[in-house]
């Protein structure tokens, strides 16, 4: 019983044909046998019944089971949203039409890439014509060989590209591509709509706009693009997340007071950063705060340390290992460069792998500012002032100061630079050491920035400086697609059990971590609304934007097109012999089905007829 029941149904059908082919063919014998010498049929007959009965079972079979057919490599023409269908000469097997393309486009309107594959098993090219295929067709299309023809991308912004966060207080970049826009510009404008940065458009369409962000919060920023007759063309909404970083930890120590480490304290103070302050007045006298430990264990607490030459020298031995010994274990270090120094202070900033020939000298430098910036932008960076002293909209930009710094020769291929001038000299260095970094500031009169009205600027050299040099700090933020879109899959990324999303409608859903994505623990949401939403984890948690479906078409025309230029240059995996066989089908069981009843209508009547017999029996 087992053994009938492990039988193929091919074998089964040909078993039972078999066997009433061979009770046919034992029945036609024995009446020809027992028939009298006189009355039996004539040989001819015989021999034409006799192999009309296994050529009729096996008609039937085949018309049963069909033969299989090989799978043959067929191209499919896929019509896309932007097609302007299919142009005359393309070759293809068949042409498929997705939801997106034009209802007006003549083809086979399918649901998805994945339906049309499989109602054509053999298609191993294919042939995307417009925008490019969707998220969901990705998946479908890969291992084929894909030939695209991208639709040309439609005129306005083509590429977005926005920091995930900024840090409250700070300043940030945006970079874009514009796409028909030659001669043209792009403006950045506050959530106020005022403009705080122009700049025209490179040979390529591409920019580069810079902001501050003042407070802590969502804000709606927004582009704007400008043709070469300064008409806008088109205006989107840039969604920034700004937060409050943990406050940094920073030491100075300075051998004496003066302007430059007022204005340095002022800074650091201004930013929100934890400040010690000892200052040496000499006799072992000291200004500022409480004086601590200088070694390791202490140092551990601090992100970022600045030093002058004299506090340097005026370190013990054991206290310069202690710094260098925090140093390797993180520590952000300034050395700042104020006079000549000696020689054994030379040759403990050479172990550190600092050049610091010459320096007895100065020279003078002018900072590389307000780059194509117009007075708009200026007046935004350098912000109202204060109310003591307010800055009005229309009162004149300051001018830039000139400002000095030692002659040190920086130039080391140990070294990278940290600032650079206007002639595009570096005018300070930083190199790694262990897990910190170290950093030689020869500037010696920034201060003089803040007197001149330009306070931003002396500002963001510190800043520079702060987010090259301070302690690293773990980032523990999930990925998040940047480009997300309504009724579109977004991607989520590094999660903990229990995360979930809360839309603007105040609807929240739990996110299920995918197992195919391993250590990465990613899920795939598909919002429903535009606007802002929340992934929750615990009691954290993180904004970020869904644009609005038809806002900004060039960027997800510009985002179809990238997805499947990448997966088409990917070498074809689904072209073997092994994947064609098994795409093999069976053939039509029409032909055999009507080749099996014309024989067998043509045996019924042959059986009945008197040709062959012989004359007794007729």
């Amino acid at each position: 019983m087992s053994g009938f029941a492990d039988m193929t149904p091919e074998f089964a059908l040909a078993a039972l044909l078999a066997l009433a082919v061979l009770v046919a063919l034992a029945g036609l014998v024995w009446r020809q046998h027992r028939a009298p010498l006189g009355q039996r049929a004539h040989a001819w007959r015989f021999v034409l019944l006799f192999v009309a009965q296994p050529a009729c079972a096996v008609l039937l079979y085949l018309a049963l089971l069909p033969p299989w057919l090989q799978g043959e490599a067929g191209t499919m023409l896929v019509a896309t949203a932007g097609s302007q269908g299919f142009a005359e000469g393309v070759a293809g097997d068949v042409r498929v039409v997705l939801p997106e393309a034009a209802a007006a486009l003549d083809g086979e309107r399918v649901p998805d890439l994945a339906t049309a594959l499989r109602r054509h098993p053999g298609t191993r090219r294919l042939h995307v014509i417009g925008a490019g295929l969707e998220a969901r067709d990705l998946d479908a299309a890969r291992g084929l060989s894909i030939e695209f023809q991208p639709a040309p991308l439609p005129r306005g912004l083509s590429g977005l590209w926005l920091p995930p966060r900024i840090a409250a207080g700070g300043d940030f970049q945006v970079h874009g591509r514009a796409e028909g826009l030659a001669g043209g510009s792009a403006e950045l404008l506050d959530p106020a709509g005022r403009r705080v940065d122009r700049a025209s458009l490179d040979a390529g369409g591409g920019f580069a706009l810079a902001g501050s962000a003042r407070g802590e919060g969502l804000a709606n920023f927004a582009l704007r693009l400008l043709d070469a007759q300064r008409k806008p063309v088109e205006q989107v909404e840039l969604p920034l997340r700004t937060v409050a970083e943990a406050a940094p930890r920073i030491l100075i120590l300075a051998g004496a007071p003066n302007p430059e480490l007022k204005y340095l304290r002022r800074w650091a103070l201004d930013s929100g950063a934890s400040l010690h302050t000892q200052i040496g007045v000499g006799g072992g006298m000291q200004l500022g705060d409480a004086p601590i430990a200088i070694n390791a264990a202490t140092l551990a607490g601090y992100d970022l340390a600045v030093l002058d030459d004299r506090s340097w020298e005026a370190l013990s031995a054991a206290q310069r290992a202690g710094m260098v010994e925090a140093l390797r274990n993180g520590l952000g270090l300034v050395l700042r460069v104020t006079g000549p120094l000696s020689e054994s202070t030379r040759g403990q900033w050479r172990a550190l792998g600092l050049n610091v020939d010459a320096g007895r000298d100065t020279a003078t430098l002018r900072l590389a500012v307000d780059a194509g910036a117009d007075e708009d932008a200026i007046r935004a960076r350098i912000g109202p002032g204060t109310a003591d002293a307010p800055h009005a909209r229309d009162e004149a930009i300051p001018e830039t100061p000139q400002l000095s710094r030692r002659a040190v020769r920086l130039e080391s291929p140990q070294t990278r630079p940290l600032l650079r001038d206007a002639n595009g000299v570096a005018f300070a260095v930083w190199r790694a050491e262990g897990r910190g970094r170290v950093a030689l500031w020869p500037l010696t009169d920034s201060f003089r920035l803040a007197l001149a009205g330009r306070g931003d600027l002396h500002a963001q050299l510190w800043n520079d400086a702060l987010a090259a040099v301070a302690r690293a700090r773990a980032g523990e933020a999930p990925e998040i697609d940047a480009e997300a879109r309504p009724d579109q899959r977004l991607s989520l990324c590094g999660l903990a059990a229990g995360a979930r999303v809360s839309a603007p409608d105040g609807s929240e859903l739990v996110l299920p971590i995918d197992p195919v994505s391993g250590a990465r623990r990613c899920a795939g949401y598909w919002p429903r609304l535009a606007g802002w939403h929340v992934l929750h984890q615990g009691e954290r948690a993180w904004p970020f934007a869904v644009r609005r479906g038809d806002e900004a078409p060039g960027l997800r025309a510009s985002a179809l097109r990238e997805g499947t230029l990448a997966l088409a240059a990917q070498p074809p995996t689904r072209a073997s012999a092994s994947d064609a066989s098994a795409n093999a089908h069976r053939g039509p069981s029409w032909p055999w089905f009507l080749g099996w009843l014309l024989l067998s209508a043509a045996l019924w009547w042959f059986e009945r007829s008197r040709y062959g017999r012989a004359p007794a029996a007729v």
